[in-house]
């Protein structure tokens, strides 16, 4: 069986972008008007799945800090649940917005240049899951993981190049005794 479904109308895609609030990279556009991934999401229609997972780097995010983890970028972690949660979601709303393709892999929305790379988005475990969508498809569609030269996109490619630096304050507050219980008002994240 095809990985791949007829692609979409032009008129489909704007409209997508309208309802979503996003902007396709052109290499987006250019594979959604020739083929569709069939297990992707469907943006001909209002989708909830999509809803979802647009929030899902913020939730996933969420979850790992409430377990200790931390971006030193963000400044100094505040001490209660609401509080960092102001600076995260403060924090993404400056960074470019993950586009959802398939399961939790995402392709960001800016730079609005062909080439941008593919990443597999799961909290602070974020890694690149293709240098280009093209490379992207082949590794998910051929069970493979070839990652060649990377287009670096602000945020994302440092979380993923830096990943160190998170795990590490998760381990420092750890070590001085600091480790956070799980909060009782955050459920554990579904994986696709």
């Amino acid at each position: 069986m095809s990985h791949w479904a007829e692609g979409y109308t032009q008129r489909e895609l704007d409209d997508a972008q309208i309802r979503y609030g996003l902007r396709f990279p052109p290499d987006l556009i250019a594979l959604l008007l020739e083929r569709r991934p069939r297990n992707g999401y469907n943006w001909a229609i209002e989708d909830k799945r999509i809803r979802r997972m647009l929030i899902h780097p913020l939730k996933m995010l969420q979850f790992d800090v409430e377990q200790g983890f931390w971006w030193p970028d963000w400044g100094d972690r505040p001490g209660t649940e609401p509080e960092r949660l102001e600076v995260l979601q403060a924090a993404l709303a400056r960074v470019p917005r993950l586009i959802p393709l398939i399961a939790h892999r995402f392709i960001p929305e800016e730079p609005s240049l062909a080439g941008n790379p593919v990443f597999s988005m799961y909290g602070f475990d974020t890694i690149y899951y293709g240098a280009t969508l093209n490379e992207y498809f082949d590794n998910e569609f051929n069970g493979r993981y070839a990652i060649g030269p990377v287009r670096h996109i602000r945020f994302w490619s440092d979380f993923v190049e830096n990943w160190d630096v998170g795990h590490a304050y998760f381990e420092q507050a750890r070590g001085l005794g600091q480790f956070p219980e799980i909060s009782p008002n955050l459920e554990s994240p579904k994986r696709n």
